[in-house]
């Protein structure tokens, strides 16, 4: 009896723990095919069902602090590993190995495995899946901001030690410098001290005692070998502890003149450099070298140093290596932080600031103010529109609305998924070719009005090319598809709008079909709200009258043209304001209205923003005609603002518009997430 109870209890207990690995393994499995989807929404990379040589592994990226040392020494321990790239801040790495069985012993070894992060007393868990090969494409390697130079062993070992000796952090405070614990790192000014509450400094208070003399033989090495042409007399001390930073700024321009030069002592370090585009560049800063800002670096760049305890380096060269952190992945690993002093030299100025970059300018501000462009009423003003409202604004735009465009619509994807194997297909307008990839069984190529998107397209390795939708260099009838995806609505007549549907049938040969997305009007249809009005109870933004030039803080992706834009729409122009739903007609004469924050549009043609950076504005203020310095507290509610011109369409406008040429016919519409969408065949 005993002996059978004895059974039944290991009976219990094996039950139990067969119980329990049950359930880990529908677990991981779960976090496998999450990890599965969120690597397609947000990076287009297709995980596969049968095994291959190439892995990609969740939790296992620089972005969550796994080392390329720590990643190579666990993929070593089951075949030899032919590729092992680390993309940089993704919470992920690929690993390609020699055979595919080598690869699976690794997938069946790590999938769901936990392991411990180096140097950070921290456990992960990582999720495997196979993918069809190693894909990921470098970036091109950024140049350096203009106006920029590092300069290796400025000063010698013995040097530096002398100078990182003259400050003394721990003494009594004294009368000849100013010295203040920030939140984010320690600091002391000389010459002058810097005014953190308003980011200047008092021209008329200079501290005792001016700068230390060590500095002296330093500065006249720099005056001589021609890195400053005016002897700096105001000198700001950082230190940096591992996990301290400084936020992104521009020194101000009425405070110092052009050249400012910053000394890194102690260790070396990545800053990061940022255009009001919204390119950026990573900077290594070696120990002992000497970093030279003049120019578009100094006055249009931000510079910052990111609070954390690691940096994404170049692996070969151990974080030594002067210039840009490109984004080699087969050559990325983490250096760990150590304490650096930086010694910024700078030079007070005297006189009120003239640089070329007033956006940006506190001397400057309120001299310029954009005025708002008129509805054209001939082809001439409406190609100047264009011109001046679409297509330089891209131009300028185009690193950071490119940084925003990485999720594709499910029913244009579903439509390029549903051509034939071989397809020629031309995306119209394809900006960044977020579309270009999607379907790798078709030959894509694309075009766009942008030269700086299709240079993107060009560092994606797909093939594109500059031209106007209106006229587009591909044979007649050559197409077995086209796709326009939110290229439409930035014409400005009906006239050209109807061109560039008539010039899409063109490139298809008979049967081809084309998919167009404009932006709809009605953004609330069959009484749903789109996404776009649905955000805006999550706004703090207040609706501004038209003339102000407001800008609103930005809107994610909610339309294929507007992943990070700013968007709603202006009130109504006096003259029309009694006109009810969406029958609103561009009044003569009339300015373009601007755009605000996640309205019902009663306008068809407007300007919509383009925010560069985000934040709340505050009631009353023209991003048009004020500037601050940045990194001040009005620059923060504050952002450089460029305005796009759109024409949004009423339900049944562009299918009428379609249905006006009689070379095609309309096999569907349909309405999408704030978007009106058309499907035309060829006839």
């Amino acid at each position: 009896m005993a002996a059978a109870s004895q059974i039944t209890s290991m009976e219990v207990k094996t039950s139990e723990d067969h119980l329990k690995v049950h359930k880990m393994k529908k677990k991981v499995l779960r976090k496998q095919v999450r990890a599965q989807h969120t690597l397609m929404r947000h990076e287009g990379i297709e995980c596969i069902s049968h095994a291959t040589q190439s892995l990609v592994i969740a939790n296992a990226g620089l972005g969550n602090g796994m080392s390329r040392h720590q990643l190579l020494r666990i993929v070593e321990e089951y075949g030899l590993v032919e590729t092992l790239l680390m993309p940089p801040n993704k919470p992920y790495s690929f690993v390609k190995y020699g055979t595919t069985e080598e690869a699976k012993k690794a997938f069946d070894a790590l999938n769901g495995k936990e392991v411990a992060l180096e140097d950070f007393g921290q456990n992960i868990v990582l999720y495997i899946n196979f993918v069809e090969k190693v894909f990921w494409q470098n970036a091109v390697p950024p140049s350096l901001p203009p106006g920029l130079m590092v300069i290796e062993k400025i000063i010698s070992p013995e040097e530096e030690r002398r100078m990182l000796e003259s400050i003394d952090w721990i003494g009594d405070e004294d009368t000849q410098n100013a010295q203040k614990t920030l939140k984010h790192r320690r600091v002391k000014h000389f010459g002058y001290e810097f005014c953190y509450d308003n980011n200047n400094v008092d021209k008329d208070k200079p501290l005792p005692g001016g700068l230390p003399e060590i500095c002296d033989l330093f500065l006249e090495k720099c005056l001589r070998q021609g890195y400053i042409k005016h002897k700096p007399d105001q000198l700001t001390v950082n230190q940096y502890e591992p996990g301290q930073g400084i936020p992104p700024h521009i020194d101000t321009h009425s405070a110092f003149e052009d050249e400012i030069i910053s000394l890194s002592l102690g260790a070396e370090i990545v800053m990061d450099f940022k255009h009001p585009d919204g390119h950026t560049v990573g900077i290594m800063l070696p120990r002992c070298s000497l970093l030279v800002m003049t120019g578009e670096s100094r006055y249009l760049w931000t510079h910052g140093i990111t609070p954390r305890k690691y940096d994404v380096i170049q692996a070969s060269e151990l974080g030594q290596k002067v210039g840009t952190i490109t984004a080699d992945v087969g050559d990325l690993t983490l250096n760990r932080r150590e304490t650096r002093t930086s010694f910024t030299f700078r030079k007070v100025r005297r006189s009120p600031c003239n640089c070329i970059y007033p956006s940006v300018c506190d001397s400057q501000k309120g001299q310029e103010r954009q005025v708002q462009p008129s509805f054209p009423h001939n082809e001439m003003e409406a190609s100047k529109l264009e011109q001046e409202y679409v297509h330089k604004v891209y131009e300028e735009i185009a690193t950071h609305f490119s940084s925003t465009r990485h999720s594709p619509w499910p029913r244009i994807v579903e439509f390029l998924r549903s051509l034939p194997k071989g397809s020629i297909v031309a995306d119209v307008g394809c900006g960044n070719g977020k579309y270009l990839g999607i379907n790798e069984d078709l030959y894509m190529v694309g075009c766009d009005r942008s030269k700086n998107l299709v240079d993107i397209c060009g560092e994606k390795n797909f093939q594109a090319f500059v031209c106007d939708a209106l006229s587009v260099p591909i044979r007649s009838g050559s197409c077995d598809a086209c796709i326009s995806i939110a290229v439409i609505h930035h014409f400005s007549t009906v006239e050209r709008r109807l061109a560039t549907i008539r010039e899409l049938a063109r490139l298809l040969r008979p049967g081809g079909t084309a998919l167009i997305y404009v932006w709809a009007m009605e953004q609330e249809y069959k009484k749903q709200k789109s996404k776009y009005l649905k955000e805006k109870n999550g706004s703090k933004d207040k609706k501004e009258e038209i003339n102000t030039g407001t800008a609103q803080r930005l809107l994610s992706d909610q339309m294929p043209d507007s992943s990070s834009q700013d968007s709603a729409c202006s009130d109504r122009l006096l003259d029309d304001s009694k006109d009810e739903g969406c029958d609103a007609k561009p009044v003569a004469d009339s300015r373009l209205p601007i755009h605000t924050n996640r309205t019902s549009f009663h306008s068809q043609d407007l300007l919509v923003p383009w925010h560069l950076k985000g934040g709340p504005k505050k009631k009353g203020e023209s991003v048009d005609t004020m500037s601050f310095p940045a990194g001040s507290k009005e620059s923060q509610e504050l952002s450089p603002v460029f305005h796009r011109y759109y024409h949004v369409f009423r339900e049944g406008e562009l299918e009428a518009a379609c249905r006006s040429l009689d070379c095609v016919r309309v096999q569907k519409s349909y309405y999408d997430q704030g978007n009106w969408c058309v499907v035309l065949e060829k006839l």
